[in-house]
């Protein structure tokens, strides 16, 4: 069996309504399969206006609006009409990329119709409860997600950490690694523009710290607001640039009176606007890689991260960056503080960041993903037992 005898059933709760790092890596994943001959049917809510063009072929699932975040849809079932599309299609293996009614009612299709299903993992939905003051959900939902990925015959991390974690979660017997890629004709140190920087009313000699991300609380907006109040206190000098959309936009803007916010970019212009930063600021403990962790590497730029599931697997500590424990403000500050002041340090974790990059290509992290499918399908095909149901409620 090689890729062409693939046929993969897709599901996402979010294919490329929304764009976000996850919708990306899923969407270069069905250009890759497709250019290698496998067939590829997608299932996934849309809407009349994504932020970005579908690769492959999407059956529309009927879903709702989020109640207090409406750019997000949750399907609620799998109607009979998109059933017998998954009949016609005829997969031999499906794939989820989110634990929500949509993934759990594929793995259950999955499971009757005795056709093998991974699961992909792209954030920490755990850690997200405390965000909205509901941290006493975090159990339950650690719960929810156990029962869900132990039904899958295996389930994927995109970083060596968050296997781990998912690993000492009990979440799977079966943890495989697809991790993310980078496209360096975006990313690279060449992209930097100082005329850019100077249209926003930056010198050239100001130590620029960058935010790079949806506008939304779970990515740690609060951290890196009380970590630039207290450089300000100190009287460290230093600007700070916004990159991204989303709810909180209008909160961070209050919470960083100085901050040049610069919205949402793509391509070369996301590409120009990390380039042209001096350092990346990534507080957030959600992610389970951190795709603008890697892209500042690549960029050239030191990262002060959070010592968390995927900056945890880019970072080197004290060599392309600073990891610092979550939520640590006066550390956080000591570590942006230093590369604000010292440019040759600025320099040096550039440039080893960006020579740690180099390892990261899209077609190569694709192929592993593609090669575990083969696994799986093939274990399936010699009778490999299913895998065992979760005990959790």
């Amino acid at each position: 069996m090689d890729v062409s005898d693939l046929r993969i059933a897709l599901f996402s709760g979010n294919y490329n309504y929304v764009r976000d790092g996850a919708n990306q890596a899923l969407n270069r994943l069905v250009g890759y399969l497709l250019r290698q001959g496998a067939a590829v049917r997608i299932y996934s809510p849309t809407v009349e206006e994504p932020d970005f063009e579908a690769t492959g072929d999407v059956v529309d699932v009927p879903a709702l609006p989020l109640p207090g975040r409406g750019e997000y849809r949750a399907p609620l079932r799998l109607p009979g009409r998109i059933r017998r599309d998954i009949a016609d299609f005829a997969p031999n293996i499906f794939h989820v990329a989110s634990p929500e009614i949509l993934g759990h009612r594929a793995v259950t299709l999955a499971r009757r119709w005795d056709v093998p299903v991974v699961a992909s993992v792209h954030t920490r939905f755990e850690t997200y409860p405390r965000y909205y003051g509901l941290a006493f959900l975090e159990p339950l939902t650690l719960a929810i997600l156990r029962r869900f990925y132990r039904r899958c015959d295996a389930i994927f991390a995109p970083s060596d950490s968050m296997a781990q974690i998912l690993r000492e979660q009990r979440m799977s017997y079966d943890v495989g690694i697809w991790t993310r890629g980078i496209d360096r004709e975006v990313f690279n140190p060449g992209r930097r523009d100082l005329e850019w920087r100077r249209g926003l009313g930056i010198n050239d000699d100001e130590a620029v710290i960058g935010f790079v991300g949806r506008l939304v609380m779970e990515k740690g907006l609060d951290v890196f607001s009380d970590t630039i109040d207290h450089l300000k206190q100190r009287g460290a000098p230093h600007r700070v640039i916004v990159v991204g959309e989303g709810p909180a936009r209008e909160w961070f803007e209050r919470r960083l009176p100085d901050g040049v916010f610069v919205g949402f970019q793509t391509g070369a212009d996301l590409g120009r606007a990390v380039a042209s930063m001096d350092m990346l600021f990534n507080p957030s403990v959600t992610e389970t890689f951190g795709n603008v962790t890697l892209e500042a590497m690549a960029a050239g730029l030191p990262v002060v991260a959070a010592r968390a599931t995927g900056s945890e697997s880019l970072v080197t500590d004290g060599v392309t960056g600073k990891l610092i424990r979550p939520g640590a403000i006066d550390a956080f500050a000591d570590a942006l503080a230093h590369y604000c002041a010292d440019k040759d340090a600025r320099a040096a974790a550039g440039q080893a960041g960006c020579e740690a990059s180099e390892r990261y290509g899209w077609d190569q992290v694709n192929q592993a993903l593609v090669d575990g499918y083969l696994r799986i399908v093939r274990q399936h095909e010699a009778g490999g037992a299913t895998p065992p149901r979760s005990t959790a409620p």
